[in-house]
């Protein structure tokens, strides 16, 4: 059963995943953002497997 809560962080999850494709594809990727935005992706995966 999903909870209003796994369901925002699956959301954000996604989100995150299409910013990280839309900055890779950018002429110059920034390694820092890019770097960041994997960070946040990661951890809203292990709070999602966490629950």
């Amino acid at each position: 059963m999903h909870t209003a809560h796994q369901t925002a962080l699956e959301t954000k999850h996604a989100t995150l995943d299409r910013r990280i494709s839309a900055e890779s594809q950018r002429p110059v990727p920034d390694p820092i953002v890019l770097a960041g935005l994997k960070k946040q992706k990661l951890k809203l995966k292990e709070e999602m497997l966490g629950l």
